[in-house]
């Protein structure tokens, strides 16, 4: 069993509850260890803690989390109160994260199901299961999908850039940005990769180069501020991000820092890629204006090393930390997802797309 698997899932038999099992990846690079949750608080407070991140991997995390809750299984229990206690199950994981749509959608499938149950409460926990299985199998599909469609896109790179991290460790296999990568060095060519440090948590410095450098890709970290450096000395060919919610125009949500690298890489003439599965397009949202942006604590940038090393700003200094921006569809080169390439993307580009 490869104990770098992102997420893991048990399911309760010989009267053992059912585990979420996942990589802990508040402890990468330096630790590789696993959280096992049990219940809806631990799965929820993981989710939060970005212990499992990442839009699609918060999604399939949600759903077994679901599966978490405690309820009656004899033959006269009842299944409207059952019905009852998902629902809340469901609500209270919709607050771990407000910027990531593929939560929403994960759990709005797994809510569809315990509206739609007619049988008994033990059928009903059965196809909660199987509903949560199935999301992350489709998940791993779409990761070789993405791998496909981005792949010719970045075929005759030599160095991409990218940031935070959109690899297997926030999917549940090769990612989204990283997928055309993973399914390149398959095919036997294997890119560069710069990886912006991602600031104030560190995703790609920590995780991205950790996973690809497992992988044997070439990866070298930069800080955020580096980027457009290496964009003007030539040596960034194409840039290639994951997001965590895109509007019917377009319009990104992705990792803090995002934005600016859209801005940079238009201005020195380089292709912005953005790849992500269908399901994180909020068709609801005519644009970026109307995405949630989640406001972290201050303690990420006053500490970034853990509240026991010192302090980095001074006491009494306010601090912003907004965990996404927004990127403008019009600084977008494509969208790369699972159905294939949305080139200068616009509403009727992308509507049209995910109605295909």
């Amino acid at each position: 069993m490869n104990d770098a698997e992102t997420i893991r899932y048990h399911a309760a038999r010989d009267g053992r509850p059912a585990e979420l099992d996942l990589l802990d990846q508040t402890k990468l690079p330096g630790t590789l260890t696993r959280l096992v949750c049990t219940d809806i608080d631990q799965t929820h407070d993981a989710i939060r803690r970005l212990v499992v991140r990442g839009a699609p991997a918060i999604g399939i995390a949600a759903a077994y989390g679901v599966t978490l809750t405690p309820v009656d299984l004899s033959p006269s229990a009842d299944l409207t109160e059952a019905k009852n206690r998902y629902r809340q199950s469901i609500d209270h994981l919709a607050t771990s994260r407000p910027t990531a749509v593929n939560l929403f959608w994960a759990l709005d499938r797994m809510r569809a199901l315990v509206d739609q149950s007619v049988g008994s409460v033990t059928d009903l926990r059965d196809q909660l299961v199987t509903e949560a299985i199935r999301i992350h199998d489709e998940d791993r599909q779409m990761c070789r999908s993405i791998g496909a469609n981005g792949a010719p896109l970045l075929a005759r790179c030599r160095r991409v850039m990218t940031h935070c991290n959109a690899g297997s460790l926030a999917t549940s296999m090769w990612g989204t940005a990283l997928a055309p990568m993973y399914h390149l060095h398959e095919a036997g060519q294997t890119l560069e990769v710069f990886a912006d440090e991602t600031r104030p948590l560190l995703q790609g410095a920590r995780l991205t180069a950790w996973e690809l450098h497992q992988a044997g890709i070439p990866v070298t970290v930069c800080t955020d501020s580096m980027s457009g450096s290496l964009m003007r000395e030539g040596k960034v060919d194409a840039v290639i991000v994951g997001a965590d919610r895109i509007a019917a125009n377009g319009d990104v949500a992705n990792k803090i820092g995002t934005y600016p690298l859209a801005v940079l890489a238009r201005y020195h003439k380089i292709p912005f890629y953005v790849a992500a599965p269908t399901n994180t397009f909020d068709a609801e949202l005519d644009s970026g204006d109307g995405i949630p942006i989640e406001q972290r604590s201050a303690d990420e940038v006053s500490y970034p090393c853990g509240t026991n090393a010192p302090r980095q700003t001074p006491e009494g200094v306010p601090v912003v930390n907004p965990a996404f921006d927004v990127t403008p569809a019009e600084l977008v080169t494509a969208l790369v997802t699972e159905k294939g390439v949305i080139s200068a993307p616009n509403t009727e580009k992308v509507l049209s797309h995910l109605r295909a």
